[in-house]
C-alpha cells in the first residue's frame, strides 16, 4: 500500500494502474519482462514456477535460517543457495536474489506515486514488521534505494497503524492501551502497545506465518472443489492448474462476502472443458472457516495474558490487512474485548453506491456496488454491456438513488457482438471514489475521481 504525504499535512493512499489501493507483493518473470502486482498474482495459473510470493519472508536472511527454509519449502519457485531464485525464463535459467525481487516491487510503488503526482518522487518512509532484525531492515532499505527512493526512515508497522488514525496524538495526555491486529495475505500479527503522552511503546507482539488471508481463500477453494466433485464426479483437488483457478475465484468471493450476503463463483473451463458455477452465502463461508476464525482470535488472548492486560484494559483496536475486513472476524474481536462500535477503527461507506443499467425490456436496473457500511478502503469490479452497434457507452453512478457521476466511452468501433466495459471502482477512507472504465476489446478507457462520494467513521 502506498500513501502520499502532502505539504498541507494530508496523507492519501493512492490507487495503482489497476484502480486498486493495495498492490500484491507478487512478481512474475517471463521471457523478456517482469510483472508486478495483481496481474502477476492472477497469472500464477500458467506461470507458478516463475512467480515469486512472500519475498519479505526470506529477504535479508541466510539460506540456513529457519524462516528462509520455511519459505523455500512452500515456494513454487526453485530456490538455490545464497539464497537465489532459479527461474526458467526460456532458453536459460535466470538467477534472481530476494533483494532484486523487492527492488522491482519498490519500483512499481515509485511508478504509482509518480503517476498520481505527475512528478518525480524520491523521499520515502517505509513500514517494516516489528520482528525484523537489522539484516532484514538493511536489505529492505537497500532494495528501496536501488529503486530510486531516498529512505528517510523505517517505522514499525504497529506504530504506523496508530499514527495513521492519529491515536494518542489529538489528546496526548494520559496513558491508554491499544491493540493493532493485522491479518494480511500471508501472515497474522497482533501487537499490544502502550500509548502515553503521544508516544508509543510496544509491550509485545505475536506473528503467525501459518495463518493469513490466503488460508481463508484456500479453505473456500477446497469447498468449491468438493462442490465440483459432487456435481461432476471429478476430483480436481490434486490438479494444480484447476486449484489455482478456484483460488482466484475464491479470493474474489471472499472479498465480496465482506460486504454482501452471498457471492457467485464462476470458473471458465475448470476441468476437461467444463465450466463451474457455485453460489456461496456468507453464513456458509463462516461455517467453512470456523476453525480459522478461532485460530485467528486465539493470539489476542495469548498476547493479553503475556503482557498481563485484561480485555477491559484495551481502549482502541486498529484493524489492518485486507482480511481484517471480514465481518465475522470483526464481531469476534468486539465480543472478546467487549468493545463498542467506536472503539474499533474501520472507516466505512455511509450510503449505497449504485450503477444504473437497462435490461432487454428497456427498464432501469440499479445494482448496488458499495452497500452502506462497506469497510473502507474497498474495491469493486463490474462489467457493463452495451450493443455493439453503439459508438459510445455511458456509465451512470448513483448515491442512494441520486445521480453521482457519468463516464462516457466514445469513439468505439462498431461490431456484431456486445461491448464489454470493465469498470473498476476504488473508494478511499475519505470517501473519494476513483472509477476506471475500459472497453475490453479495444482497450479504450476513461477515468474519473469523485472527491467525496460517501464516507463515515
Amino acid at each position: 500500500m502506498l500513501g502520499l504525504f502532502s505539504q498541507d499535512g494530508r496523507a492519501d493512499v493512492v490507487a495503482n494502474d489497476a484502480g486498486d489501493r493495495v498492490t500484491p507483493a507478487v512478481v512474475a518473470y517471463r521471457d523478456t519482462e517482469q510483472i508486478v502486482g495483481i496481474a502477476a498474482k492472477q497469472g500464477r495459473i500458467r506461470n507458478a514456477a516463475n512467480t515469486v510470493v512472500k519475498v519479505k519472508q526470506i529477504l535479508g536472511r541466510r539460506y540456513d535460517d529457519p524462516e528462509a527454509q520455511t519459505h523455500i519449502e512452500e515456494s513454487k519457485c526453485t530456490v538455490g543457495d545464497l539464497p537465489m531464485y532459479e527461474l526458467d525464463t526460456g532458453e536459460t535459467t535466470k538467477y534472481v536474489s530476494p533483494g532484486e525481487v523487492a527492488k522491482l516491487i519498490f519500483h512499481k510503488m515509485k511508478e504509482t506515486a509518480q503517476s498520481a503526482l505527475g512528478s518525480d518522487v524520491k523521499d520515502a518512509v517505509i513500514t517494516v514488521p516489528f520482528e525484523f532484525g537489522e539484516m532484514q531492515k538493511n536489505a529492505l532499505r537497500n532494495a528501496a534505494e536501488g529503486a530510486g527512493f531516498n529512505v528517510l526512515r523505517l517505522i514499525h508497522e504497529p506504530s504506523a497503524a496508530l499514527l495513521a488514525y492519529g491515536i494518542g496524538q489529538e489528546s496526548p495526555s494520559g496513558k491508554s492501551h491499544a491493540l493493532v491486529y493485522k491479518l494480511g495475505g500471508t501472515s497474522l500479527s497482533v501487537t499490544a502497545l502502550e500509548v502515553n503522552s503521544g508516544m508509543y511503546r510496544v509491550l509485545s507482539t505475536h506473528t503467525d506465518h501459518s495463518t493469513g488471508g490466503e488460508s481463508f481463500t484456500h479453505a473456500l477453494a477446497q469447498h468449491l472443489a468438493a462442490e465440483f466433485k459432487k456435481l461432476y464426479k471429478h476430483d480436481v483437488s490434486s490438479n494444480p492448474r484447476a486449484m489455482m483457478k478456484l483460488m482466484n475465484s475464491a479470493d474474489v468471493a471472499k472479498h465480496t462476502l465482506s460486504t454482501l450476503s452471498s457471492a457467485n463463483c464462476f470458473v471458465d473451463s475448470l476441468y476437461d472443458g467444463m465450466d463451474f458455477e457455485c453460489n456461496v452465502s456468507r453464513a456458509r463461508f463462516e461455517l467453512i472457516c470456523s476453525n480459522l476464525f478461532n485460530k485467528s482470535i486465539q493470539p489476542i488472548k495469548n498476547l493479553l495474558q503475556q503482557v498481563k492486560l485484561s480485555t477491559s484494559d484495551v481502549n482502541k483496536v486498529v484493524l489492518s490487512g485486507g482480511s481484517a475486513r471480514i465481518p465475522k472476524l470483526q464481531q469476534m474481536i468486539r465480543d472478546l474485548l467487549v468493545l463498542g462500535e467506536d472503539s474499533i477503527t474501520v472507516d466505512c461507506c455511509a450510503s449505497d453506491i449504485l450503477v444504473k443499467e437497462v435490461d432487454e425490456s428497456g427498464a432501469d436496473i440499479f445494482t448496488v456496488l458499495f452497500p452502506s457500511g462497506t469497510p473502507l478502503p474497498a474495491r469493486r469490479q463490474h462489467t457493463l454491456q452495451g450493443p455493439g452497434s453503439l459508438a459510445s457507452v455511458c456509465l451512470e453512478l448513483f448515491q442512494a438513488q441520486k445521480p453521482l457521476a457519468q463516464i462516457v466511452l466514445r469513439d468505439l468501433e462498431p461490431k456484431e457482438e456486445m461491448h464489454d466495459i470493465l469498470t473498476v471502482l476504488t473508494m478511499k477512507r475519505d470517501g473519494s471514489l476513483h472509477v476506471t472504465c475500459t472497453e475490453q476489446c479495444s482497450g479504450r478507457s476513461e477515468a474519473v475521481t469523485i472527491a467525496t462520494a460517501a464516507a463515515a467513521s
